[in-house]
């Protein structure tokens, strides 16, 4: 079979199986809902491995929603969760073949004379494209991210599934209202189908982390770029596994870097990355030593109206300084409705967890003696079984992503045990802080990288 056959087969082997996912997905919904109706249990782990595996089908672009839900804190039973992590992004990747028709159909049937050099085989695959080492004409190192065919409305059909699984969510967990939080993940999902704005969001935080040495940004060539092909700078650099075991002051290094990355677009363009996910970001060095980091995708990034990043940084002072009045702002800027004394506390509980690091001015640990399996348990815990007793809680839909991007920082922490004084480092970056001041960063930012202002 000729390799053109073959790719064609595979593509349209994808998209069979949207028909079948539906039936799974349900399938496995309806022995949930007919255990709770009749009073038994919902055999939640024998049902999450059969969620998972219905998903999992796919082997596409659900596995970033289904991976994006298991990070989300709470949303998902433990059990589920744990499932969902396990399954990886793993779309066949596109022959040389397939790879030559989709280039000529993004930069036209002379593309190969725009580059010195294109390699056929990806350098890796994800699960809405994959990556291409290449040369420019004038020898400077390439990645180029190559869109899959078809994502669009692949992209579509596992948004459906997904409000078959929030609307099952909702019928047997009533005290959280999740409609809020799909409305979020529809969003970023669907735009990190357009490879223009992702290169908007390289030239925002490359503006933005200019004068951040730690912190490299690669650049963006628009002359061979499309809305589904995406060139930027090849940086070298290694996993960040890698430093696991480095002595002290190179984690503590790299950590800082993290940190810097993530805090200072936030807090001077209102601006998050909103996938801390190990393959994102690598370690690069200078002299034989890491130096910092290359921060890769740019294509889940969150732009906030300042008076939210107003409202971290109140919530922030409200829990250091005891001053409630603060918080409960904090969080009505926030869009969370109804709150009364005793859903503030409930909040506070994991607000708590997420901000602890950050309200003791000593150089600790993020876990600080906590086991790292454990870390966030007990809190994710108490405020599920008290938000069952008080809900139905709403999540506001600016503070998905947020909280995501502090829980998978913090994972990246955990996993380089680094050592540092984060309340300092906090304070550095939100020192005269003013939402007039940011306001006017965040606009002539955005101007710049071409980006419209948040609604």
């Amino acid at each position: 079979m000729a390799e053109t056959d073959r790719e064609a087969n595979r593509f349209t082997a994808r998209a069979s199986r949207y028909a079948s996912v539906g039936a799974n997905v349900g399938g496995v919904a309806a022995r949930m809902a007919a255990a709770r109706l009749f009073g038994g249990k919902d055999g939640a782990p024998t049902n999450a491995a059969a969620l998972a595996q219905a998903l999992g089908g796919l082997k596409g672009p659900i596995m970033k929603v289904a991976q994006l839900l298991a990070t989300v804190p709470d949303l998902l039973p433990p059990e589920y969760a744990a499932e969902l992590q396990k399954l990886q992004a793993d779309a066949p990747p596109m022959g040389a073949a397939f790879v030559k028709r989709r280039m000529m159909a993004e930069l036209g049937a002379d593309w190969q004379d725009r580059f010195g050099g294109f390699d056929l085989k990806p350098a890796a695959a994800a699960s809405l494209g994959q990556v291409h080492r290449a040369e420019s004409r004038d020898g400077a190192k390439l990645a180029c991210k190559l869109q899959y065919p078809d994502m669009q409305s692949a992209v579509e059909a596992d948004l459906k599934q997904l409000q078959v699984v929030f609307a099952l969510h909702r019928r047997m967990n009533s005290w959280l209202d999740t409609s809020e939080i799909a409305k979020e993940i529809g969003a970023r999902v669907r735009e990190e189908l357009d490879y223009v704005r992702e290169a908007k969001h390289a030239a925002l935080y490359g503006s933005v982390l200019r004068d951040i040495d730690s912190v490299r940004v690669p650049t963006v060539h628009p002359d061979l770029s499309t809305k589904r092909l995406l060139t930027l700078g090849w940086l070298d650099g290694e996993k960040i596994l890698n430093f696991a075991d480095a002595p002290i002051e190179i984690r503590n290094r790299i950590a800082q870097a993290m940190f810097r990355a993530w805090w200072h677009p936030f807090s001077r363009a209102a601006v998050i990355h909103g996938d801390p996910h190990l393959g994102n970001y690598t370690v690069f060095s200078e002299g034989g030593e890491a130096q910092g980091i290359n921060l890769l995708d740019y294509g889940c990034v969150r732009i906030f109206h300042p008076r939210f990043v107003g409202g971290v940084v109140d919530l922030y002072r409200g829990l250091l300084e005891g001053d409630r009045d603060r918080v409960v702002h904090a969080y009505e800027v926030w869009g969370f409705k109804k709150l009364d004394r005793e859903t503030v506390d409930i909040l506070n509980i994991w607000a708590r967890f997420i901000y602890g690091p950050l309200l003791e001015d000593r150089t600790r640990t993020v876990a600080d003696g906590i086991e790292p399996g454990a870390y966030g348990r007990r809190e994710a815990f108490s405020v599920h079984q008290a938000l069952k007793e008080r809900g139905p809680v709403t999540i506001p839909q600016e503070f998905v992503f947020m909280d995501r991007a502090a829980v998978g920082l913090g994972a990246v922490f955990l996993h380089l045990r680094s050592e540092l004084n984060y309340h300092r480092l906090f304070e550095a970056e939100i020192e005269r802080f003013s939402l007039e001041t940011l306001a006017q960063r965040q606009e002539t930012t955005l101007v710049e990288a071409g980006l419209p202002a948040p609604a």
